[in-house]
């Protein structure tokens, strides 16, 4: 990858596609943000770059809830496509393109690929025993199957991949299924399935992914599939299926991850065909294009493996690169609807800039795989320090004196070209950067100079000249390198924050803040009046976020929290009758995970209680629990327990108490009865689901 500004490079880059059945939220964002940075960085050099994307808009899910709300699939998919497409203009993300994978040109091009890996061999049929809903009267689509993984036996997974051991299978090899729509159980019948050939490309993706189109740690993953042996790919689905059909195969249906990242093709096809653009200079094999993908880690089986053999197979070029990003976490937890930290992109946006948060993001980026964390008193933080004390403060500190001393003109000589030479020679690293998605290193640099530009102004201290008679031309002079200085980082920043960058623009009264203009000193030229360029970020409108999230999402947390929200610590347990039965179905909604207990410590007020701080292998809980008359705190750091992770959490006198811990109780009537914690076996990790 050249980083040769001179040299116009011609770049295609994607973001995964989100799914037509649901609302845009933080964790979505980041990297849609992270996306369009990179890609407003590379028109800022001068690239020829282009940022598709679309709606992923077919399957089973589609079909449902389309029924639920009595609209036909093309109506649903429209209307979702109108919000995320809004909710993505909120946040700055800039597509030159944004389709739908239920297209025209996706279904030419789908077929088209099918048919080139069907003639050459790599396309095969054969029958496979299929879930029927008896209920619902269809073949049941793997992600509307739960059951237990057949290879590392956990419960309440989907029908095509395990979370926990990240296992891939057939809906039919699932333990104990049942339909995820009706909850009845599934018959088993027979039904013709076609199949991608995923091991005849087996040397070739060993290859392909040691070749430096994916993140060291992706290769290793990825290493892990190649060493438990490729299996075929289930690419077909039986009607009813909102989708594609499959050509000469009446009442088959292309899986929607067949035409998913095909998608990423009928987009750009889609702005071809808009704007004359060449689509084969960047599709064929032997291009000279760079095409690049922007995915969660969830979703690299399909990208690195599936996508690039599909296109191998098909005569055409694979992706330069596929760069994964890592999960979103606020404060440090998983993000939760009870807690109000699952939040909306169109709730975050009505309460503050989103600004901000691509910001932040872009302050944390880097170019691993590694989960991101927005805690947000640092947030608050580190925005107000940053953007406004570092950077708006330049500019708003020496305006005021440009527009006063001289007339909105800058000196017409400048009065520290070496300080100014170092700010402009900065960009060639500052560059590196962010080509190699280091944004949070380059968020470092552009802040040490913000830093470097602030010390220069105090220590000349204008504001004091200005006071003492006749050192007017002083003044404009270190203002007007002060504002200098504020241009060449508001060029630094502008693929973070394009809209403050906007509004520096119009003040700074230039054509374009691109990365080469900075090579130009401003000199005898004129500025605007200086109006706010950003405000602090205000803890009560966080505050008022979290609480507009909880009532926003208080439907689904009515659905999908579940549980019982007594204190931390059950009753003692013998001697008490079993409780009434419940059904299986039920069972399964508790999540019982193996936790680490880092630190314990004694509740100031309390004679029963133990604060505990839970590892759930990389994420911490806080849990009270009645075990103080058994256990000294030091005795239990290091222990391993076992907890309901998705109890909701609850509000107690001495804080919040996020789950529960299992423990088994004496006999009530016993003298000195206790309450003792469950623990696994030693090797168990934090963690891990409990079956």
């Amino acid at each position: 990858m050249s980083n040769n500004a001179s040299l116009s490079r011609q770049i295609l880059v994607t973001s995964a596609l989100p799914y037509a059945n649901g609302s845009i939220h933080l964790g979505h964002l980041l990297e849609y943000i992270q996306t369009d940075i990179w890609v407003r960085f590379q028109k800022s050099r001068g690239h020829e770059c282009h940022y598709v994307c679309a709606d992923d808009a077919h399957g089973t899910a589609i079909m449902l809830r389309a029924e639920q709300e009595g609209l036909t699939p093309e109506q649903l998919i429209q209307k979702v496509s109108d919000e995320h497409q809004a909710d993505f203009a909120r946040f700055g993300v800039a597509f030159d393109n944004y389709h739908s994978t239920h297209s025209e040109e996706n279904r030419a091009h789908s077929e088209r690929i099918y048919r080139a890996l069907r003639d050459a061999g790599h396309i095969s049929t054969r029958d496979i025993e299929q879930m029927f809903d008896p209920v619902k009267g269809m073949f049941l689509a793997d992600r509307f199957i739960k059951g237990t993984c057949p290879k590392c036996g956990t419960a309440d997974q989907y029908g095509d991949n395990c979370e926990a051991c990240g296992a891939t299978y057939t809906p039919a090899e699932l333990i104990n299924p049942v339909s995820a729509i009706s909850g009845a159980t599934p018959e088993v019948r027979t039904s013709t399935h076609y199949f991608f050939k995923l091991p005849d490309f087996e040397d070739f993706l060993k290859r392909w992914t040691r070749s430096g189109r994916v993140q060291p740690q992706i290769a290793n993953k990825l290493q892990e599939w190649f060493d438990a042996g490729l299996n075929e790919w289930d690419i077909s689905r039986d009607a009813p299926y909102f989708g594609f059909e499959i050509p000469d195969a009446p009442g088959k249906y292309f899986y929607v991850w067949l035409d998913a990242p095909i998608g990423y093709l009928a987009s750009f096809q889609n702005l071809c065909e808009r704007e004359g653009l060449d689509f084969d200079s960047y599709w064929k094999a032997d291009s000279d294009a760079e095409v690049y993908h922007f995915i969660g880690k969830d979703i690299v089986y399909f990208h690195a493996l599936f996508w690039p053999a599909m296109l191998e197979g098909a005569g055409m070029r694979t992706p330069s690169g596929i760069n994964c990003h890592g999960f979103v976490t606020v404060n440090g937890a998983k993000m939760s609807k009870s807690r109000g930290t699952f939040i909306k992109a169109q709730t975050y946006a009505e309460h503050l800039n989103p600004e901000y948060l691509r910001y932040y993001f872009a302050a944390k980026l880097s170019s691993r795989v590694d989960d991101l964390d927005l805690n947000l008193e640092d947030f608050a933080a580190r925005v107000n320090a940053d953007l406004v004390g570092k950077v708006v403060n330049i500019a708003s500190r020496c305006a005021g004196f440009i527009n006063k001393l001289a007339g909105g003109q800058l000196s017409a000589q400048c009065a520290e070209p070496e300080l100014i030479a170092r700010f402009i020679a900065a960009g060639d690293e500052i560059a590196a950067d962010f080509e190699a998605r280091e944004f949070g290193r380059a968020m470092r640099r552009i802040m040490e100079l913000a830093d470097e530009a602030n010390t220069y102004i105090a220590d000349q201290a204008p504001w004091v000249l200005a006071k003492e008679g006749g050192r007017e031309q002083e003044v404009i002079d270190i203002c007007s390198v002060g504002i200098n200085l504020f241009r060449t980082l508001m060029v630094y920043l502008q693929p973070v924050v394009p809209a403050m960058a906007e509004q520096a623009r119009h003040f700074l009264q230039l054509d374009s803040l691109d990365w080469a203009s900075r090579q130009q000193v401003l000199e005898d030229h004129a500025i605007g009046k200086f109006k706010p360029l950003m405000t602090r970020v205000e803890s009560d409108k966080i505050a008022a976020m979290i609480e507009a999230s909880k009532e926003v999402l208080a439907e689904e947390k009515k659905l999908t929290d579940g549980g019982d929200a007594r204190p931390a610590g059950p009753s003692p347990l013998a001697e008490t009758p079993i409780a009434d039965e419940i059904a299986f179905g039920d069972f399964l909604k508790v999540d019982l995970r193996i936790a680490e207990i880092q630190r314990a410590e004694y509740v100031e007020g309390s004679n029963k209680l133990l604060k505990l701080t839970l590892d759930l292998g990389g994420e911490t809980r806080t849990v009270f629990s009645g075990i103080r008359k058994v256990y000294a705190p030091e005795a239990l750091e290091g222990r391993l327990t076992v907890m309901v992770a998705n109890l909701a959490p609850r509000k107690m006198r001495f804080g919040v108490s996020e789950g529960m811990v299992l423990a088994a109780g004496d006999a009530p009537d016993q003298k000195d009865a206790g309450i003792y914690l469950l623990s696994p076996d030693s090797g168990a990790q934090p963690g891990s689901r409990v079956t």
